[in-house]
């Protein structure tokens, strides 16, 4: 299949693509290079433009013949979004008006939504299913939720068929080292630490006195491999069914202490930790119930122990 990727040359869209290459997809990555970076553009063609701009997602859909769309394009700083909300529901909202119009002219028919647990707010459960209230605490989360009441509601018109993967906390680099996680700046949490460990610098820890055992927030870490699998595997259960909205994660829940122990137990360093308080819209624990992934994804997760690994070559 020809498929559309739009924010491809991002971390999990430039890892995604190298997946869709191997399992003999053509992948077409989409991208304005505001987050992204020209040299991941490697494992299929480029088209230039911006999410929001229908025509040049019209261009690009017709050109290159998309069968199907998988669009990760987004702001994606929680923090970010507490200060420039206005910035987060254009870029991610209109965005996504924009390519169900375009898809629409096309007549491309199969969507991956890109969605995020942040859409679900503070847990009211230990671990999170489909069906959890969704009370975004962030810009970022309600704009990711909007996206997804626009794509429920326009799908049956448009004659779309849809999926949207709610996911967790994403960690981890291409094993084979050709693209890793990279950020400007960087706000992820595993490679500010193992940066920290390796240089011999401090980690920021943001938040002591979560409502957590540790105090530390709790996250649910799926790799991005696993989460690149997920997407493609989404793909074919549209060949299937008109929907499919599911959360993906491992089912697991890690503290941020818990993640700094890991990072010194792989790495064998002591990690200078610097202790500050809570940041806007941060969630004290989200953590996914996997239940209904297993149903259509059958995937081993990897370890917690082997992202740091693979992280830590690309630091050196």
């Amino acid at each position: 299949m020809n498929i559309l990727v739009t924010g491809g040359a991002g971390y999990i869209g430039s890892h995604t693509s190298k997946l869709l290459k191997k399992a003999g997809h053509v992948p077409v990555v989409f991208d304005n290079l505001s987050n992204g970076w020209a040299e991941w553009v490697k494992f299929g063609p480029f088209a230039f433009g911006d999410i929001r701009d229908e025509e040049a997602l019209f261009r690009a859909l017709a050109g290159f013949k998309i069968d199907a769309v998988i669009h990760f394009a987004a702001k994606a700083y929680v923090e970010e979004s507490t200060r420039l909300p206005e910035l987060y529901f254009d870029n991610n909202v209109n965005g996504t008006i924009s390519l169900l119009k375009a898809m629409k002219r096309a007549g491309t028919k199969l969507l991956v939504f890109s969605s995020s647990c942040a859409t679900y707010g503070n847990a009211e459960t230990p671990a999170i299913r489909e069906d959890h209230p969704q009370q975004p605490t962030n810009p970022y989360g309600l704009s990711k939720l909007m996206c997804e009441q626009v794509i429920s509601t326009a799908a049956p018109v448009l004659g779309l068929r849809y999926a949207m993967l709610r996911y967790f906390n994403v960690i981890g680099n291409d094993p084979e080292g050709e693209i890793f996680e990279r950020h400007e700046p960087e706000t992820h949490v595993l490679p500010n630490l193992i940066k920290a460990a390796m240089s011999g610098g401090s980690f920021t820890l943001f938040g002591t006195n979560h409502d957590t055992p540790d105090g530390t927030a709790v996250r649910d870490y799926v790799n991005v491999m696993d989460l690149g699998q997920a997407h493609i595997r989404a793909i074919d259960e549209l060949s299937t069914r008109e929907r499919l909205v599911s959360n993906v994660g491992t089912g697991s829940g890690v503290s941020v202490r818990e993640l700094v122990e890991i990072v010194e137990k792989e790495l064998k360093v002591r990690v200078n930790v610097e202790e500050k308080p809570i940041r806007p819209g941060d969630p004290p624990s989200l953590v996914a119930d996997n239940g209904y992934l297993r149903t259509w994804f059958d995937h081993e997760f990897k370890s917690l122990g082997k992202a740091v690994r693979e992280t830590a070559k690309t630091q050196v």
